[in-house]
């Protein structure tokens, strides 16, 4: 299963997120639901970096793991980009269920 956990303040703002797991939906290399997210995480990274200002670290690893965190305060494109992230992993998770998808939000 792939775990994803939006990082928020108190007042919405996203922070990052990270991810970790394999859907096992399908065989390595045909599953689609870890393709989806895996374009998904990916091309809000390199939106971010290509179509922003803001600043970030990201970490990747073994078992799909992926870490992205604001290091500063991100503007209103960088809110919307996660935003966006968001609401495309949650519609993955509803069409596929939580057998193989689970999002949390986290206050940080």
């Amino acid at each position: 299963m792939i775990n994803v956990i939006f990082y928020r303040k108190s007042d919405g703002t996203y922070k990052g997120f990270s991810m970790s797991g394999h859907a096992m939906f399908g065989k390595y290399g045909k599953d689609i639901v870890c393709s989806a997210v895996s374009v998904l995480a990916i091309n809000t990274v390199n939106s971010v970096s290509e179509l922003t200002d803001n600043k970030f670290d990201i970490e990747k690893g073994k078992s799909g793991l992926l870490k992205f965190k604001y290091t500063s305060e991100p503007d209103e494109k960088g809110q919307l980009l996660l935003e966006s992230l968001a609401l495309g992993i949650l519609g993955i998770e509803e069409e596929y269920g939580s057998k193989y998808l689970q999002v949390n939000f986290k206050e940080v």
